[in-house]
């Protein structure tokens, strides 16, 4: 194991420091509202005895005009009359505690937070207790940072856009390609890190890239010139989805706006999506901020607007409350001079920042006294905070083939193991990006040598694999050996941030390595693969000698010590696939730029998701296998459900109605369908199984429908030879409905069929009419 700082390399008398400064950390001078301080002390605002709205308002009103702009960027200005000190909003917690903003940093007591795995493998769990739980921690460790002076109380993490194209770099970092999928990770993670407590938030999360935001810079076109054409089709049934359920569920406190257009407007720029739907519609409760420069990039880049008073103008005047970038600060004044924009709208942006500020406690006075104060050095990278980070990623992994069966090996017949790969001994590389630095790291390398005695050969330098000199040492490690695993797939520099991939196969010589390996290999030869995205492996699914092969995606810190403990039996696998993967040949004249997710045959144009496109693939959202053997029965469920509706005096809503109910006509309230399934597991060996109920609606339904779509997902632990029973909830409006040409959703009336593994019940949807209304 790689440790950077343990107990064995560090005198006891720097421990003792360490420990010291790591409490000292804890009693950081206040933000704001230092009790010390008579000037400031009894002001209103410092008044924790009145209203947040009353505290606001007041110190607004204290304000000048110059000090109210300073206030209006990432690297807010400190404001020291008011007894106010500068604020760094910008820091990033995608999957744990990370230095890629400047509002964080490690060094002296804090040299490390725990880095759990790549959302995209978290997300693989299908596991939202999982996922709150993670939350709850990296918040844990982010006070602790903050209250030691190292970090910031606003995260800019998560990013909840739908993985729409298997290019795209940035896949990594979302929950997949379903909407609920991504809408329930949001919820649950933000509620983790911000807390339940009320009006009081532990961190202030954000939902980011609103919206439409999943090409970084594919074939000439970058995310700073791209133009989203999105249908409203595709927007409220896709994109929207994950931002409203994190906004309305999750509570989350605020929601980044992308640097994209979408339908010719910049997104930052555009009142209908951020005062009309974020604010508006779904009521969100804190501040939108811009992706950073995004308002710089509208008018530099996308010559949006004629000068930049008009850009900073328009970008406050649609909803936007905070520049990550210095536009806003530069150009605000002059904007106001020129009467493009009012004082009372930079009030208003700043009502919604102070806000969250006073939410966190930042206008509290003496941190060490508020919940959160006495976390400290000793908080962050805890035993039980490692332990979580390894079984998320034994969660998250995902068993692809397992011929034979071959796994798990057994550390008795399998006593040495040949190890090869690219990224067989890789740390860094398991954290994937928006990391800071991991706790301790465990290669495969080192995981596997916990089982058995290793022979480690690379066989490529890189994952560029960019020719075969070392193939010959590989291949011998593979006659030697009892068993050999083979870490392959991806990284930074083939799929990043910027950096969207060309193709779905394995980059280089990496497929001849495997295939040549697997040939010479005395034993099984297993296939684990770190990716985001996904990988068209269909030689080695379909290779006989190939016995194996995992998915670990980016299995963070501890990934090593996970994927050993798969391979080996002492962990049984029950990830599932967020993500379908396709063949190299779906590309085929598919361009990254076309956001169409539903088909157009007439064109030759696939369709995007499982939701839409049912072309071949490699394998499909939701697979993944396992160690035992889960069957299922549905224990009870209902035939028919009844959807309270009013009639209508004019137009023909009521004849249409009979088909497909607007949702907005509905009487939905908490209108649900409840299913009872018991799960067996017939295996040998205990086992985490993932119930997913997917719904196809009626036939009939055009363009309105996809395929399919899932509709709920639970986790549940199933010892061997025993049996758990499930209650699923469906609510009937949310869940069972589509959405039309024209963006309205719609519950189809009719069968809708639910399929639960290879269980399928008919659901019949009908309307019932109240009173009528007009229209």
């Amino acid at each position: 194991m790689a440790s950077i700082f343990s107990p064995s390399t560090v005198p006891v008398f720097l421990l003792l420091v360490l420990v010291l400064l790591g409490r000292l950390g804890e009693a950081r001078d206040p933000f704001a509202c230092d009790p010390n301080d008579r000037a400031t002390k009894n002001l209103p605002f410092c008044k924790v005895s009145l209203p947040i709205r009353v505290r606001v308002k007041d110190l607004i009103g204290r304000l000048t005009l110059q000090e109210k702009v300073t206030l209006l960027v990432n690297n807010a200005a400190a404001v020291p009359r008011l007894g106010i000190k500068g604020y760094e909003w910008w820091s990033e917690a995608l999957h744990g505690v990370s230095n890629v903003g400047p509002g964080t940093k490690f060094g002296g007591p804090f040299p490390a937070a725990t880095s759990f795995p790549q959302v995209i493998t978290t997300a693989a769990s299908f596991n939202a207790s999982l996922w709150e739980e993670i939350g709850r921690v990296v918040s844990d460790e982010a006070r602790a940072m903050y209250n030691g002076g190292m970090a910031g109380l606003t995260y800019w993490s998560p990013n909840v856009n739908i993985f729409r194209d298997p290019r795209w770099g940035r896949g990594q970092e979302t929950p997949g390609e379903d909407p609920i999928l991504a809408g329930t990770y949001a919820a649950s993670y933000v509620r983790g890190l911000q807390g339940t407590n009320g009006n009081r938030l532990k961190v202030a999360a954000s939902c980011k890239h609103f919206t439409a935001y999943d090409l970084d810079n594919w074939n000439g076109i970058d995310r700073f010139h791209f133009n989203a054409q999105v249908s409203k089709q595709d927007i409220e049934d896709t994109f929207d989805v994950p931002f409203r359920m994190c906004v309305k569920e999750g509570k989350v406190a605020s929601v980044m706006c992308s640097y994209n257009q979408v339908n010719g407007v910049p997104t930052c720029a555009d009142p209908n999506l951020l005062k009309g739907r974020v604010r508006g519609q779904w009521r969100l409760n804190g501040y939108i901020v811009s992706d950073c420069d995004s308002v710089g990039v509208f008018y530099t880049n996308q010559h949006y607007t004629s000068t930049p008073e008009e850009a900073a103008a328009d970008a406050i005047k649609a909803g936007l409350d905070l520049d990550c970038g210095p536009f806003l600060a530069v150009h605000t004044e002059k904007a106001l001079e020129k009467g493009l924009v009012t004082e009372g709208d930079v009030n208003g942006a700043l009502a919604n920042t102070i806000t969250v500020q006073m939410r966190l406690g930042m206008f509290d006075g003496e941190a060490s006294a508020q919940p959160y104060g006495k976390l400290g050095a000793r908080d962050v990278c805890t035993a039980a905070h490692k332990e979580l980070a390894v079984e998320a990623a034994r969660q998250g992994i995902v068993l692809l083939k397992n011929r034979g069966p071959s796994l798990p090996l057994s550390p008795r017949r399998h006593q040495t193991v040949a190890v090869i790969g690219p990224n067989s001994n890789v740390t860094v590389t398991m954290i994937g990006n928006y990391a800071g630095i991991g706790c301790e790291y465990t290669s495969p390398l080192q995981g596997i040598g916990r089982y058995a005695k290793t022979i480690h050969e690379l066989g490529c330098t890189n994952v560029a694999c960019s020719n075969d000199k070392q193939f010959g040492s590989a291949l011998n490690a593979a006659r030697q050996a009892d068993a050999t695993v083979l870490v392959i797939g991806l990284d930074q520099s083939i799929e990043a941030e910027t950096v969207d991939r060309v193709g779905l196969l394995l980059p280089g010589h990496q497929q001849e390595l495997v295939s040549k390996v697997a040939a010479a290999s005395r034993g099984p030869t297993i296939l684990v693969l770190m990716s985001g995205g996904p990988v068209d492996v269909t030689f080695a699914k379909n290779d006989p000698k190939i016995a194996g092969i995992l998915w670990a995606g980016y299995p963070g810190q501890a990934g090593g010590a996970a994927i050993a403990d798969i391979l080996f039996g002492a962990a049984n696998p029950g990830g599932k696939l967020p993500m379908t993967w396709y063949p190299e040949e779906y590309l085929k004249s598919l361009a990254m730029t076309d956001m169409a997710m539903r088909p157009r045959r007439s064109k030759g144009y696939p369709g995007r998701t499982y939701r839409f496109y049912n072309g071949p693939v490699v394998y499909p959202f939701g697979y993944g296998l396992s160690y035992s053997h889960f069957l299922h029965t549905l224990a009870s469920a209902p035939k028919t459900v009844s959807v309270p509706v009013h009639g209508h005096r004019h137009g023909n809503t009521t004849n249409i109605s009979n088909k497909a109910i607007r949702v907005r006509h509905a009487r939905c309230g908490k209108l649900s369908v409840s299913l009872h399934i018991d799960v067996k597991n017939v295996g040998s060996k205990d086992g985490s199984h993932t119930l997913l109920v997917f719904s196809a609606p009626p036939a009939g339904n055009g363009h309105w429908a996809p395929h399919k779509q899932l509709v709920a997902f639970e986790k549940v632990r199933v010892p061997a030879k025993s049996q758990q029973r499930v209650k699923i909830n469906i609510h009937v409006c949310k869940l069972l409905s589509v959405v039309d040409r024209s963006g309205t959703r719609r519950i189809p009336m009719g069968v809708h069929n639910l399929h639960i593994g290879d269980v399928k019940h008919s659901l019949s949807v009908q309307a019932e009419t109240l009173g009528i209304i007009k229209s």
